[in-house]
């Protein structure tokens, strides 16, 4: 069993306080953490004595939130086995969500492109041409890393085979790129919001990270790039430049430019998440990273073709490449052949697939934000050219409130502190736009009641500037 230790716990925790009784706000807090996954279920907390402790509140606060949560069915406490985090009507180690889900909108994702289908038989009907080789390989197919190589040619960056890995999604390379580049005493650069899954695989690899400021209108700051490369010395740093997650923010070329500058100064490897870049929905396109220096760049089907088909990619040196295969050996032995040959098939009419997807895309960004201005006009809903989401400015400090409430409803959303650092981004909400009308439109309707739900003590028209923490 999984024991969270309280100083853990706390930096997860966050500002965790509201206007209300404390334990009630410590309790709701503890929730949220387990309905965003980021306590996972079956995990032991923190005695109740160490906890309070850790957060200079009394016991009698500590056990009067586990209480409250135990009555929810949000933990179970056994004698010598202390408080274990659960779900209500569920077992601890089950990891059903509960039967109060509505809909689930906590993941930036699209259906399955019509075209898989097709593919898939396609591919299956080349399968048999495979069947006499042993089908373990960690560098991935030559036909489709060949694909991949003359894919980012076209797009400006030339490239050969070798310098192509297959993974099993992009979820699988950045956790492998950090297991081969870092050190438990190395520091990562990371970007603030961000990918929550990117803060977890790399924290288990090193040592601390080292968060730079994304912000919707501003973009990346410059100074804390700068002064970040210098001060930390980071050995690996970790960005999304096109339609950043979740802000939907895209680096200019002559800032990508002086990332690389500064990087290749400091002799930091860059890995720059590429999982959004071809979903532009208007605008031009920039060059990739690896266009201004050695950067080593992420792709993945997961975003474009279908979350299903697990199928990502390294771009790489091919020194690092064959560093990354040694390491692979110890986790897997290559990616599903199938799904390769499925993935080689998209590619046929990649182009194609992207106009579509665009389309789909430039709809929804269209109806979330009439929805919203329609329903939630105190929001501000910034216009992103590309992604699948947006990232909502509530105006007041009360994301993890308002998920709450709308979890309650039916709603699953993630809050603004799910893509931070300690519990920040208070004031943010990621919500997608990349869902079928009506569950766009059932969700905003959702959010609109869960607002006006809020204790009223809070104001969500104070004037605090969009804070960037």
């Amino acid at each position: 069993m999984m024991v969270l230790p309280a100083r853990r716990l706390v930096t997860e925790l966050g500002a965790w306080r509201s206007t209300g009784p404390a334990y009630v706000a410590l309790a709701d807090r503890i929730r949220l953490l387990t309905l965003d996954g980021r306590i996972p279920l079956g995990t032991r907390l923190p005695a109740e004595r160490e906890l309070a402790v850790q957060l200079a509140v009394s016991r009698t606060l500590v056990a009067a939130s586990y209480a409250r949560l135990r009555s929810a069915g949000y933990i179970e406490s056994t004698r010598g086995s202390g408080s274990v985090v659960a779900m209500p009507g569920r077992g601890a180690g089950h990891d059903d969500g509960g039967g109060a889900v509505v809909l689930d909108l906590s993941k930036a994702t699209l259906p399955a492109a019509p075209q898989v289908g097709e593919a898939a038989a396609r591919a299956a009907a080349e399968l048999p041409a495979y069947l006499n080789a042993s089908g373990y390989d960690p560098h991935g197919l030559p036909r489709l890393r060949q694909a991949l190589a003359d894919r980012y040619t076209a797009r400006g960056v030339p490239t050969g085979p070798h310098q192509i890995m297959v993974t099993l999604g992009a979820q699988h390379a950045i956790a492998l790129l950090a297991r081969t580049l870092l050190k438990r005493t190395d520091t990562v650069l990371v970007e603030a919001p961000s990918y929550p899954h990117a803060y977890e695989a790399l924290r288990s690899a090193g040592r601390r990270l080292v968060p730079v400021a994304v912000d919707v209108h501003r973009g990346w700051d410059d100074d804390g790039l700068d002064q970040a490369l210098r001060r930390a010395q980071p050995a690996l740093a970790y960005v999304m430049p096109d339609f950043h997650n979740p802000t939907g923010a895209v680096m200019p070329a002559e800032q990508r430019q002086r990332l690389m500058g500064a990087a290749v100064r400091q002799d930091t490897v860059v890995v720059a998440d590429e999982t959004m870049a071809e979903l532009r929905i208007d605008g031009g396109a920039e060059l990739p990273l690896a266009a201004y220096g050695p950067a080593v760049l992420i792709g993945s089907m997961g975003k474009t073709v279908w979350g299903g088909l697990r199928i990502g990619w390294i771009r790489a040196g091919e020194e690092l490449i064959h560093r990354l295969v040694q390491s692979r050996y110890s986790q897997d032995l290559g990616t599903p052949i199938l799904e390769q040959l499925i993935a080689l098939e998209m590619l046929g009419n990649y182009d194609e697939l992207l106009r579509f997807r665009a389309g789909q895309l430039a709809e929804g960004r269209g109806n979330l934000e009439s929805l919203l201005r329609a329903v939630l006009p105190e929001w501000e809903v910034p216009h992103v050219t590309g992604g699948l989401c947006t990232w909502v400015n509530l105006g007041a400090p009360v994301s993890s409130q308002l998920a709450l409430a709308a979890r309650d409803r039916g709603l699953l959303l993630g809050a603004g502190p799910r893509f931070g650092i300690g519990g920040v981004f208070e004031r943010f909400l990621r919500v997608p736009f990349s869902y079928p009308l009506e569950d766009t439109r059932q969700a905003v309707d959702i959010l609109s009641s869960a607002w006006h739900s809020l204790d009223p003590g809070v104001s969500v028209h104070d004037d605090f500037a969009p804070a960037l923490v």
